[in-house]
């Protein structure tokens, strides 16, 4: 059996891996030239940076799709600690720490004993949603909502999964700060934490309990030696290769056509595309009763410096004092951040290689996407850059809008100009409409063999999802 994966993101590098153990023939098709999708980088004048996603976890899973091919994971990876750095608006600031123990004495420290008690309770609730989670739900594929009904939707319920995130976490945790530090995470997911559902605890676990790692050498790597593994157990990989539509008779895909005019047949076809792509190239767009909401988007900043500020560690999260408001303006309103929280990455904290001299610097904020927000991103996008930049200066990085050489803005408009539906890298949000069985399944109707992968379907955002994603895409291919 020949199939053909279109998208050398990770959902489609882990669709091939385990496609390829199974013993299928792959032929990977990607329109850049290289691996990695939202997982990327770039080389500029003696300077790495990664463009992309920033935090990694659950590198299990990375093992999972290697080892589907008899491979081993050959990224050097380095746990962070602490994983992040908070800093707030009242220039307190506190250590995320993986290690239970350490992460206690840091919130005794920081909020007293009371939440240093709570935070045992939290990590335990964590941990259980996730063991509850991690094989039914995020795991598994759906064809319907009575795919629920098994024994561990009983149990989910038990622990407040269908609850609220934020007020849940408030049972654990009396103060506001830390109550922030354990629920942003919600954002990931293009949602609110007082409106996000208790069952995405999973992603504050995978930050806060499983831990955040770094591939020395920057994150391009990982799709990278993804890659290097696939070919070597003989996928076929054509970079700089644009799908422009597929060949259909009746309801089965017999071949690919690319730009350049070659036609690939195939047995079966896994699109690992934007959700909007793969229904472009299917020439279908499957009714729903709720249209697709798509979680906001960000303005990000690359750049480097000269100078090092003892208060950005590798990840360091700058919150705002207005957090309720935040949340209502990005994605009810449109608007930009009044008072934006903003997330500081600087990787050569960990891997010094990335820089022929200095350090780079990347600055997320997180904004609207087109859909919601209506802004003029060629005008206001420089001011907005540099807005940003006072914005760090006063909270205490002195001197950062001066010192800081910003090479790249990207915002809502760029994401949209690479190919991302509503602007937005975050795909769709993770609203109960558009969770678990809800989301945009992984088969479509009418077509019997092509399977979708990718942020936009099952199980959705994040690199391990992702990963997760690719490996269910493979599963419906080889009828497990």
């Amino acid at each position: 059996m020949h199939v053909v994966v279109i998208g050398a993101g990770l959902a489609g590098l882990s669709a091939t891996l385990h496609l390829l153990g199974a013993g299928r023939q792959v032929t990977l098709l990607e329109q850049d030239d290289r691996p990695g999708g939202r997982v990327s980088q770039r080389e500029r004048d003696g300077f790495s940076v990664d463009t992309g996603a920033t935090v990694l976890t659950m590198p299990e899973l990375l093992d999972e799709a290697l080892a589907a091919v008899g491979e081993r994971n050959r990224l050097r990876l380095i746990r962070l600690d602490p994983a992040y750095r908070a800093r707030f608006a009242d220039g307190s600031s506190i250590p995320v720490r993986t290690e239970p123990e350490a992460m206690e004495e840091e919130i005794r420290a920081f909020a007293g004993p009371r939440d240093a008690v709570g935070y045992r309770g939290l990590r335990r609730w964590l941990t259980e949603l996730y063991a509850v989670e991690k094989d039914r739900f995020i795991g598994a594929n759906f064809d319907s909502p009575l795919d629920l009904v098994r024994p561990e939707l009983a149990k989910l319920v038990v622990l407040g999964g269908f609850g609220r995130l934020g007020p849940r976490i408030a049972r654990f945790l009396h103060d506001p700060r830390l109550r922030r530090l354990f629920s942003f995470q919600s954002l990931y997911a293009g949602l609110d934490p007082r409106h996000a559902l208790g069952a995405y605890g999973v992603i504050p676990y995978m930050d806060t309990v499983a831990g955040v790692y770094y591939p020395l050498g920057g994150m391009g790597r990982v799709g990278q030696v993804l890659a290097d593994a696939a070919e070597r157990a003989g996928a076929r990989l054509e970079f700089g290769t644009e799908a422009a539509w597929l060949e259909r008779v009746s309801s089965r895909v017999r071949a690919v056509r690319t730009r350049a005019g070659e036609r690939i047949e195939c047995d079966a076809v896994v699109l690992a595309t934007e959700l909007t792509t793969a229904y472009r190239l299917l020439g279908v767009r499957p009714k729903r009763l709720v249209p697709l909401r798509f979680s906001p988007s960000a303005v990000v900043l690359h750049g480097r410096t000269s100078r090092r500020w003892p208060e950005l560690d590798h990840h360091t999260i700058f919150f705002g004092d207005a957090w309720e408001r935040t949340f209502a303006e990005i994605i009810r309103d449109g608007s930009l951040m009044s008072d934006p929280s903003l997330l500081v990455t600087r990787p050569t904290a960990t891997d010094p290689t990335l820089a022929s001299d200095g350090h780079v610097v990347s600055v997320l904020a997180p904004a609207p996407n087109l859909r919601t927000g209506r802004i003029d991103w060629p005008r206001v996008g420089p001011a907005y850059r540099d807005e940003l930049l006072r914005t760090l200066a006063a909270r205490g990085l002195d001197g950062f809008a001066e010192q800081y050489e910003v090479d790249e803005l990207v915002t809502p408009r760029d994401w949209a100009e690479r190919g991302m539906a509503a602007g937005t890298p975050f795909s769709l949000a993770h609203t109960f409409a558009q969770t678990g069985p809800f989301r945009p399944r992984n088969v479509v109707r009418g077509v019997e063999n092509v399977v979708l992968a990718g942020c936009g379907t099952t199980p959705g955002v994040g690199i391990p999802p992702v990963l997760i994603s690719g490996k269910l895409a493979a599963a419906r291919i080889i009828g497990r």
